[in-house]
């Protein structure tokens, strides 16, 4: 474990030092006398430094603790564990709505389609004891039509955004 927290520290604090930067590069809208407490890239610059401040502490604490652990080997187990495939899975449900569906279709539409896949991929198929297909089918649909409509609606009348 402590060579895959030296991986993740180090892909954290890449990661922030990018958000963080690329927030700073984001408009200050000083033209328009914004006040620069709500400046665009504030909470994404704050978010990004947090993050590789924690990575930065992540892969320190492994470097300190891989002094006397096992070698690459156990390091390498870990990317052909289970757990690693569901992660790849999420990971592959999550680029498809985002790049596939958000923006060629109705973004409730796309959301809906997302929760309902996602609940049958983790629930009838991933899951341990597979569950019933029917009551699967069932309870991601109305888990899809709440979620579809409960996320247009306050991010369309509640944060007034417009949504694709």
């Amino acid at each position: 474990m402590t060579r895959a927290d030296l991986l993740s520290g180090i892909v954290f604090l890449v990661l922030g030092v990018a958000v963080a930067w690329m927030s700073w590069e984001m408009p200050r809208l000083e033209v328009r006398r914004i006040h620069p407490a709500t400046v665009p890239g504030l909470v994404p610059g704050i978010l990004g430094l947090a993050l590789a401040f924690c990575g930065t502490l992540l892969a320190v604490r492994s470097v300190r603790a891989s002094r006397d652990r096992e070698g690459w080997h156990a390091f390498g187990a870990i990317f052909v564990s289970p757990e690693t495939g569901r992660a790849g899975v999420t990971l592959a449900l999550a680029l498809i709505y985002a790049l596939g569906l958000v923006g060629r279709m109705p973004f409730w539409a796309a959301t809906m389609l997302f929760v309902f896949a996602f609940i049958m991929v983790f629930e009838r198929w991933l899951s341990a004891p597979e569950h019933p297909l029917w009551r699967t089918a069932l309870a991601a649909a109305v888990q899809a039509v709440i979620v579809g409509a409960t996320v247009s609606l306050v991010f369309q009348h509640g944060f007034l955004v417009r949504l694709p």
